[in-house]
């Protein structure tokens, strides 16, 4: 506005060279339902495109879940909103979803995206709420004909370098998903001792490396050094490493390791192990009688929690069916999307 009150038209942001270097002036990512040329594009090399999400398993879920028009449905993972809008397609506009997602910035946008796509409070209600408390919001909002969970990371947050989820792209070495509160990874690193962070290491990623690793962390302290970025920590990583013979498998085991490594580190911030557990205790009270549920998880850590519940409950006639083995996304989407490869997914029906 000018002084007198007219709208001034106000240029976006211009950057320096060719491309653009900083993430904020990256227009794609943050908008990258206006180029779906570039999408389209970015999808069929394999890749998912920056700034969004494709779902996984889409397919396999909308088939066991069998969701009919008029039931009331459960997403814990809202993320992106690409599994909910989905099983808002098979409601028909009859029925009700209800999703959560602890991540204040992305809870926002999706909201604004799934409002834009026809699906607005009179059939969708979004919570900011972490699906540890899922015994609360049962209470309050079902119990559930149908629920899904996808205990992966948001392509949306690893992109965002200012979240610090991926040791490709320099930032602070946050990892928390939800910014507002918690320790952010830098200090939580700081807190741990030797033998408590090869043991996260060990039993949150399976890393083999995990007491090198450890040991190259705390002698960056001593040192006087820090890990206060993403770059940091993969410095340190590599350091860790420099006793690999110089071939051309060590550029490829670097990489997997900073993948576990960061994943450890994050599923230690997130307490993701015991919020999946207090999930998984309160499950069956908070699914209706032939209630289905599926659980998509991305390592062994998280896998075995689900299995191992699931049985559990079986046991118990407290489900009447469970998959007998994990299923995974096909041939073709993994392809298409390299972030679904690890994917594992079980599925229960309760009594």
């Amino acid at each position: 506005m000018n002084n007198d009150g007219e709208q001034v038209h106000k240029r976006r942001v211009r950057y320096k060279g060719t491309h653009p270097r900083n993430f904020e002036e990256k227009y794609k990512e943050h908008n990258p339902e206006k180029y779906a040329d570039t999408v389209a594009k970015v999808i069929s090399k394999g890749s998912t495109p920056a700034g969004m999400h494709i779902s996984i398993m889409v397919k396999e879920i909308l088939d066991f879940l069998q969701i009919k028009p008029g039931q009331k449905g459960l997403d814990a993972t809202l993320g992106y909103g690409g599994h909910t809008s989905k099983m808002l397609e098979q409601l028909q506009g009859e029925g009700h979803m209800y999703a959560l997602d602890v991540d204040p910035i992305e809870i926002v946008k999706t909201k604004e995206r799934l409002a834009k796509a026809g699906y607005g409070e009179e059939i969708l209600t979004i919570l900011k709420q972490n699906f540890a408390n899922l015994v609360s919001v049962a209470s309050e909002y079902g119990p559930f004909d149908f629920m899904m969970a996808d205990l992966g990371v948001s392509s949306m947050q690893i992109d965002d370098p200012k979240r610090g989820f991926s040791y490709k792209i320099e930032g602070p070495l946050d990892l928390r998903l939800d910014p507002e509160h918690g320790v952010p990874a830098a200090r939580r690193l700081k807190q741990l001792s030797r033998e408590e962070i090869e043991g996260m290491l060990v039993e949150n990623s399976d890393e083999p490396y995990a007491q090198q690793i450890a040991a190259e962390i705390i002698r960056t302290y001593r040192k006087g050094g820090h890990i206060n970025t993403t770059t940091d920590l993969k410095n340190v990583i590599e350091k860790a490493l420099t006793f690999l013979p110089e071939n051309k498998e060590k550029k490829d085991i670097l990489k997997k390791t900073c993948q576990r490594t960061f994943q450890a580190l994050r599923i230690d911030v997130n307490s993701e192990f015991e919020v999946l557990e207090a999930f998984l205790t309160a499950l069956p009270d908070a699914l209706s009688s032939g209630g289905r549920v599926a659980i998509l998880t991305f390592h062994s850590g998280e896998d075995r929690l689900v299995k191992k519940a699931f049985a559990a409950y079986l046991k118990a006639g407290v489900f009447s069916e469970i998959s007998e083995e994990v299923i995974r996304p096909g041939a073709k989407e993994c392809a298409q999307n390299g972030r679904a490869r690890s994917t594992k997914m079980r599925w229960a029906i309760k009594a």
